[in-house]
């Protein structure tokens, strides 16, 4: 089994693509070592000492460290844990796990603006930040605000904010005349 890794944007997170399936459906995020039980490959890799989060989409896996550990001392062990769990043939999730399917349900008089918001982050935003090992997900929308959660290299990533409102706000703003700003949540 061959491990590729990745830099991300996020100098605290590296991405690993293990070559296969990592997740069917959805993502998982565990930004902290007590939810990590619904998963067996994410409670080895918070075995792991110096490992600060971790996340699951399609085809990778993502991991951020703490600010004391160096990834030269990490990764190694990082490798080797993602390598045992995929030769061990447990499961990726537990098997009452729930991955998370993406946006928060919206209904209301917003709902076609939502709709419109959710496509425009389905087919431009989420492909973009997956490659950077994250995404960001939609849940809500207020007077105009659009508030989104980010997971995985994209929580805390010092870029994110420039990638919020730079990117993600004037795409929104473009194409959905009734957004006037967006802002991060942390769920």
């Amino acid at each position: 089994m061959f491990i590729q890794t990745e830099s991300t944007p996020n100098p605290a997170t590296l991405k690993f693509l293990p070559g296969q399936t990592v997740l069917d459906m959805g993502t998982a995020d565990f930004p902290t070592a007590e939810g990590a039980a619904a998963s067996p490959l994410a409670t080895r890799l918070f075995g792991v000492n110096g490992v600060k989060g971790v996340f699951f989409g399609h085809d990778f896996v993502t991991v951020t460290k703490d600010d004391g550990t160096d990834w030269d001392h990490l990764k190694p062990a990082l490798l080797g844990a993602i390598m045992e769990h995929f030769q061990s043939g447990d499961p990726v999730m537990s098997g009452d796990a729930k991955t998370a399917s993406g946006h928060a349900e919206h209904s209301g008089e917003d709902s076609e603006i939502v709709g419109q918001i959710k496509e425009l982050l389905d087919s431009r935003v989420r492909p973009a930040v997956a490659q950077d090992g994250g995404d960001i997900t939609f849940h809500g929308f207020d007077r105009g605000v659009v508030y989104l959660h980010m997971q995985g290299a994209c929580a805390g990533c010092p870029s994110s904010t420039l990638t919020l409102k730079m990117g993600i706000e004037n795409l929104l703003r473009h194409y959905i005349p009734e957004v006037t700003e967006v802002r991060p949540v942390a769920v």
